[in-house]
């Protein structure tokens, strides 16, 4: 079994732990800041895009580094409820400062306001098979001419 082990410095390196961690699910309580280190930390069941393996989920560390505030939106600390990671954005506000967003299914999000990228992602050995590959459905409207 290979173990993943990704670092991002840069917006291009965090698109590609963004990829990795698409549809990883967990729950609020897999959140943690450590304010006094600077540091942010999630505990993920991601799912593993290996092309040709059956569908399966390995359980993956996530910290962030640098991070100056934290800021969240629909979360609650004692829900139960998983929910989906569905991507990971840097916007810079002064670079190489500004912020990661953390995009999760049904609204919720988080915003860790960092000096800079630094980001790495392991994953920690678990790995158990998936009941199907997730999807996504999207709304399409078709109509005749050009695209938009």
């Amino acid at each position: 079994m290979e173990l993943l082990k990704l670092a991002a410095l840069d917006t291009e390196d965090l698109t590609v732990i963004s990829a990795h961690l698409q549809d990883a699910i967990l729950r609020p309580e897999d959140l943690t800041y450590l304010a006094g280190e600077q540091r942010f930390l999630m505990v993920v069941r991601r799912f593993d895009w290996t092309p040709d393996v059956p569908p399966r989920r390995r359980l993956a560390g996530v910290h962030f580094e640098r991070v100056l505030r934290v800021k969240t939106r629909d979360l609650a600390p004692g829900d139960a409820m998983p929910m989906s990671l569905l991507a990971l954005t840097f916007e810079a506000t002064d670079a190489p400062s500004g912020h990661i967003d953390m995009v999760f299914s049904g609204g919720g999000a988080v915003r860790l306001e960092v000096e800079c990228i630094e980001v790495r992602m392991k994953d920690l050995g678990p790995v158990w098979e998936a009941v199907a590959r997730p999807g996504h459905e999207i709304d399409v409207t078709t109509a005749p001419g050009p695209a938009a």
